[in-house]
């Protein structure tokens, strides 16, 4: 009978040959996952003889992601500012990035009570996470996303991490159907040129097109967004985005056209010029 360990070398070498990085990592992750475990206590059991079926499911995982399925896909979960959110294709699979920006507007100085917009919302990590970690405030947590699959796994995250949170859930194709003010609007939305598709890894590929492509140069929904938001933000109100690696001069274009202030262009931790925050003019109706 195969051993923990054996399933693991011989997992390795065979994702390793289907080019997935991270080989063994993932290995364990999906062993872990198996045995309904956590990832440290496949090293303590590493004599740990498995079943049969044990072994036919871990075989079955490890050719899906060897054929490129998302690991997240396969765990059927990510974890998110200290959040376990369920994950599948009906949204993005949220990214170390997002994470980042989200930790930022944590710690932003915001009212009691803040009205914050998650637009995009995807599965909804980011409102729901900011809802968790401010709930000491009581904010108001509006989720809105163009897609009604989307918005479907952000109310089942939402019934299951934060059944009691005040969150609103709205189909909405950016502000179409959205009522204001709000003191934060926090965006991750598509910013992908749709030349860019065949340069994509497997995994990305796997989400949906829609929370991907920003059109042919990336930014055009970006731009849209900003046509937009100051009517939708309190006078003093925060905008907090994440945008492509090379667009921070379109993007902080937009934000002075649109007449914000205090623009901030911060980088993510790889040194890449990844967010945008800005404050709206008192001048500004």
């Amino acid at each position: 009978m195969a051993t923990v360990l054996d399933i693991l070398q011989k997992g390795t070498v065979y994702l390793e040959k289907y080019g997935v990085e991270d080989a063994r990592l993932n290995m364990q992750y999906l062993i872990a996952h198996t045995l309904k475990c956590n990832r440290m206590q496949v090293y303590v059991d590493f004599d740990r003889e498995l079943s049969e079926p044990q072994i036919l499911l871990l075989r079955t995982l490890t050719k899906r992601r060897g054929n490129g399925e998302p690991l997240q896909h396969l765990l059927g979960t990510s974890q998110f500012c200290g959040l376990e959110f369920k994950i599948d294709d009906r949204a993005l699979i949220p990214r170390h990035e997002t994470e980042e920006l989200t930790d930022r507007c944590a710690k932003l100085d915001l009212p009691e009570r803040p009205e914050i917009l998650d637009l995009g919302c995807g599965s909804g990590v980011i409102g729901l996470s900011l809802a968790h970690h401010l709930k000491k405030y009581q904010p108001r947590i509006v989720l809105a996303d163009i897609s009604e699959s989307a918005l479907s796994l952000a109310e089942e995250n939402r019934a299951t991490l934060l059944p009691e949170a005040v969150v609103t859930l709205i189909q909405s194709d950016l502000f179409s159907s959205v009522n204001g003010p709000f003191d934060l609007i926090v965006a991750n939305l598509p910013y992908i040129p749709n030349s860019s598709e065949t340069t994509l890894s497997r995994e990305v590929r796997r989400d949906p097109a829609i929370a991907l492509f920003g059109g042919e140069v990336g930014t055009e929904i970006i731009e849209r967004f900003f046509r937009d938001v100051n009517h939708y933000l309190k006078p003093g109100g925060i905008i907090a985005l994440e945008y492509g690696f090379d667009q921070e001069p379109t993007v902080r274009a937009f934000a002075e056209a649109a007449a914000f202030t205090a623009i901030e262009m911060l980088k993510d931790l790889s040194g890449i010029c990844r967010f945008l925050f800005a404050v709206k003019s008192d001048k500004v109706s």
